[in-house]
């Protein structure tokens, strides 16, 4: 996967259709990913977040449309070469997904054992220098079930480097974390991100935190793309829907009931109809 210039999108998704049996969950969206920089996706649960990273990953196809990252059409993938691109893509799961009979060195060093035949001696080097860089090299020996909720979440980011992907991707990477362990996750993306010229796109709920982390941003809601732009932008937008989410609105275009028929895809018919 050749990597794209600053001037181009590092992700592309153009005119996404999926449906899980009768549920549309994307409706033809287009939304591009800029290079080098901190995306934050956000939107209600259930608006399709995960979805599109899965879709990123090449988890999920599309029902229609393509979805490229770099040079790369992703749902064209398969086999060895579907394989192969994942290696240049880091992951962090909303819980760590630690394996909890493996200490953190060997959590980390997994993924290198699995995809190179690095002789222990610098694979022991290597991993020790990503423990190092998410403040964690003293906890090499220990298990995860002996570290905190946050501990096991930098673990699991320097496992999703281990192999100096050019993407990472982040689900929910704040849900559950104290104000310090917050405050950590905040600085190790930023940090890994300006060191290392990365592309990082993060799925959060957490709305308070995304001026402080990203550079563009991006909100989904009832399938669809209705903003994007810098998060301040967005913060301060007219926009009905946009300012509900924002601003945790409970009154407003996405109803307290469901189904919402409602207020909600009539406003989205309005407001994001081209």
């Amino acid at each position: 996967m050749s990597a794209p210039s600053p001037q181009h999108p590092a992700i592309r998704l153009e005119n996404v259709r999926l449906s899980f049996g009768d549920r549309l969950v994307l409706k033809d969206i287009s939304l591009n990913i800029p290079a080098g920089q901190v995306t934050a996706i956000m939107g209600p649960s259930g608006c399709g977040k995960t979805t599109v990273l899965k879709l990123i990953t090449g988890q999920l196809q599309p029902d229609c449309g393509r979805v490229w990252v770099g040079d790369v059409c992703v749902n064209e993938l398969s086999g060895r070469a579907l394989k192969a691109f994942r290696r240049n893509i880091g992951v962090l799961l909303q819980n760590g997904a630690l394996f909890t009979d493996l200490t953190c060195f060997d959590n980390v060093a997994l993924p290198l054992r699995e995809h190179s035949n690095l002789p222990e001696t610098l694979l022991h080097h290597l991993v020790l220098l990503k423990l190092e860089t998410v403040g964690l090299r003293g906890a090499a020996d220990m298990y995860p079930r002996n570290l905190s909720g946050g501990m096991n979440r930098r673990v699991a980011t320097a496992r999703a480097m281990a192999l100096d992907p050019a993407i990472m991707l982040y689900d929910e990477p704040f849900a559950g974390l104290d104000p310090i362990s917050l405050g950590v996750a905040l600085r190790l993306i930023r940090e890994i991100n300006k060191a290392r010229s990365i592309t990082s796109v993060v799925v959060t709920h957490d709305i308070d935190q995304v001026p402080k982390l990203a550079h563009h941003a991006c909100l989904l809601a009832d399938g669809v793309v209705v903003a994007e732009g810098p998060p301040d932008a967005l913060r301060d937008s007219d926009n009905a829907l946009i300012r509900q989410f924002m601003r945790g609105g409970s009154d407003g275009p996405v109803s307290f009931h469901y189904p919402a028929e409602s207020a909600a895809m009539e406003f989205l018919g309005r407001e994001v109809a081209p």
